[in-house]
Order: C-alpha cells, then structure tokens, then sequence
C-alpha cells in the first residue's frame, strides 16, 4: 500500500476518533482502514495507537507521528496545488511598475503580445522613475534600471541599459569642439534628475573610465521633456538609446564623442519573495525574460542606428 495514503488514513482515524468514522469519511471499510495504520506500525516497528471495544488513544509516539504525519501531508497538498496552478492558464489583474523611457519606448511595444497571448488577464501598468514600494503599492512585478540596493526582492537579470550622447545639428552649431568628455564643462547639458545622471556623467573611454561634472541648464525628471528640448537645440542629451534611437536615425539627433561610450546601466525585473508564482505572475516573468533578457542590438530598437 502507498504510504502517503496509509499515513492519511492514519491521520483520519485520529482526527475523527474511531476507525468506523475515518471509514465513512473516506469511503472505504473500518478493516482496511485497520490494514492501513497496522502496516505503519509494522513498518515502524511502534505501536501508534491502543484500541478496546470501545475507544482508541493515541500512543506518545503515535501522537508525535501524528504531528509530523499533518505537516508532511500538507506538504504534499502544497506541492500538488502548485502542479495544479502551472497548469492553469493566467487570469487576473497584473500590477506592472517601470521606468517611463522604457516603459513607454519598449515594454509598451511589447506588452500587446503579452496580453494577445494571455487573454484572461488584466494589466494595470504604471510608468515611474522614482523608487517604487513594491509591497506596499501593491505592485506584482517591477522593472528597475541601476544598481540594486539589498531590498530582499527576487530580482531576474534583463539586458542592460545603455545611453547615448547626443544632441541636434543646430545645437552644434558655433558651439566650441566637443573631442574629450571634459569638453562638456563648455556645453550646456540637459539633467536627468534621478540617479547619478543628475550631476555627473561617466565614461569609458582610450584611457579607462571618466566621470565628468556637468553644468545643467535643464533638469527634468522625465526623458521625454528632455528629447524634446534637445531637438530644440537647447543643449547635449545622454538618455537610453530607447528614447532618442529614432531621432539618431533620421538626422535630427547626432551621437557624440563616439571613442567614449556611457556605460550600460544592470537592469532587472523584480517580485516578492513570499509571494506565490501564479500563473500570472510566472508567465509574465517568462515573457519579461525572453522578450528583455537577451543583448539588445540595434536591430531591435526601432529608429536606432544600425
């Protein structure tokens, strides 16, 4: 006999008090529930309980096996569930957090696919640059560019992030020659008011990595008003290449200081560690990783230089 199913026979016997009464609840016979706790016994080599006529109890050792009888049982039930669950299609609401250049310039390209795929679930999709509280806010999965700070979220690698320099013909114009990453002191630039971005701009370059102070004229907490004042001419732009990808293709950007490339950014799509892989949450994060996880190329940007 299976021994998951003689130990929860057992564990009937015991709850309900009676051989007679784990019977009925299991629909089976009180002699085969009988056969069920004597072969643990036998194989266990203890008795788990005393039985007369008229009552049972529960042997010491028998109330220990018991316990531990419920825990593993339990066990079993969770794991089962879980099969049951991956098997499942995804339905509910999905709460997404991201960065607004990404958000809007490529998971917002992709995100129909998702949704095509898995029809019967909702999205509730918020662009941010700030922080977000994934717990707090109640959010099922976040995108997030940088360094991670010891959050204690499961945190799944995507494809990093990189940034151009870059900046309109008609800014150029007249303007002093930009060679080295030092020749930016000269320049007007335009700040993005999150991360290290705000005040300094790094680069690797010949001679290894340089980290520039920037005069900015402009600072915003938005890539999109600051492509916008670029275009205008208003001054050097280094945002995701997401952002200004189309505007390098058809002339109206040009890249800048190609020997010195801004170094690409980790990025990374996260979830609570205590909460359960539904699937919902398991299929997206399987979208997110095939759609994300691999080196982009420039190929896959749309407008970007080829």
């Amino acid at each position: 006999m299976d021994r998951l199913t003689s130990m929860a026979v057992f564990v009937k016997a015991v709850d309900l008090g009676s051989f007679s009464a784990a019977a009925e609840a299991l629909q089976m016979s009180p002699q085969l529930v009988g056969k069920h706790v004597r072969l643990i016994e036998q194989r266990l080599g203890v008795r788990l309980l005393n039985r007369t006529t008229r009552r049972q109890s529960v042997t010491d050792f028998g109330q220990a096996f018991y316990e531990r009888s419920k825990i593993i049982l339990a066990e079993v039930e969770v794991a089962e569930s879980m099969a049951a669950e991956t098997r499942a299609s995804p339905t509910g609401k999905l709460r997404i957090n991201a960065p607004v250049s990404f958000g809007m310039r490529t998971l917002a390209e992709r995100l129909p696919e998702y949704m095509q795929r898995y029809p019967q679930v909702e999205v509730e999709l918020s662009l941010s640059n700030r922080a977000v509280d994934l717990i707090d806010e109640g959010y099922d999965v976040v995108f997030r560019v940088g360094e991670l700070s010891d959050s204690g979220l499961v945190a799944r690698p995507l494809a990093p992030y990189r940034l151009a320099l870059c900046a309109a013909p008609s800014y150029l114009e007249g303007r002093p020659p930009l060679l080295t990453p030092w020749d930016l002191q000269q320049h007007d630039c335009l700040g993005f008011a999150h991360t290290e971005l705000r005040t300094h701009w790094s680069f690797d370059g010949p001679d290894g990595r340089v980290v520039v102070p920037v005069p900015a004229r402009l600072m915003v907490d938005h890539g999109e008003p600051l492509l916008c004042a670029a275009l205008a001419g208003m001054g050097i732009l280094l945002q995701p290449l997401e952002l200004v990808g189309s505007a390098l293709a058809d002339g109206r950007l040009v890249r800048l200081l190609p020997a010195y490339q801004a170094p690409t950014r980790p990025m990374h799509v996260l979830y609570a560690p205590d909460r359960r892989l539904t699937p919902k949450l398991r299929s997206f994060l399987d979208f997110a990783v095939s759609a994300f996880g691999a080196e982009l190329t420039a190929h896959d940007i749309p407008g970007a230089v080829r």
